[in-house]
């Protein structure tokens, strides 16, 4: 079957994938993609994608979107993986509001209560407006990051 997308390291990219292979540097994912990459390369062994998925132990899919992702976005790009744009949840709370917890927390605790709890945090933030809702685990989470 012809292939969609075929590989072709030059000789820059294939030394830093063998060095990546030898020296093992970064993630072993990393590794398994140079690896991917060195054989199925058209100029080099240029294995199928079934032989190269049964010799590194993973799925012939893998070895496609590798290929695909070296054509498209480029040799370094299909290596390292770009990071992520944006956090997979969306912040609950900007600045200020988290300012205002600390605040809070870091004043007297209410009468009748020795220290402030994380489920009284919550519920006098939504009484005095600054949020509509919040969950103790996120004013936990506004509180650890200042720790």
């Amino acid at each position: 079957m012809n292939k969609k997308y075929i590989i072709r390291l030059s000789e820059s990219e294939r030394e830093e994938a063998l060095r990546v292979t030898t020296q093992l540097k970064g993630s072993n994912q990393k590794v398994r993609r140079a690896q991917i990459l060195l054989q199925a390369d058209i100029n080099g062994a240029n294995w199928p994608d079934k032989q190269i998925s049964e010799a590194y132990r993973c799925r012939v899919s893998t070895v496609e979107n590798t290929r695909r992702r070296f054509v498209e976005h480029g040799f370094s790009e299909c290596l390292n993986r770009k990071k992520r744009d944006t956090p997979p949840n969306p912040k609950l709370l900007d600045g200020k509001q988290e300012a205002s917890i600390i605040a809070m927390r870091l004043g007297a605790a209410p009468k009748g209560y020795a220290n402030w709890s994380l489920r009284l945090l919550a519920r006098k933030v939504v009484e005095l407006g600054v949020v509509e809702q919040i969950s103790h685990e996120t004013v936990r989470n506004t509180l650890k990051k200042t720790v």
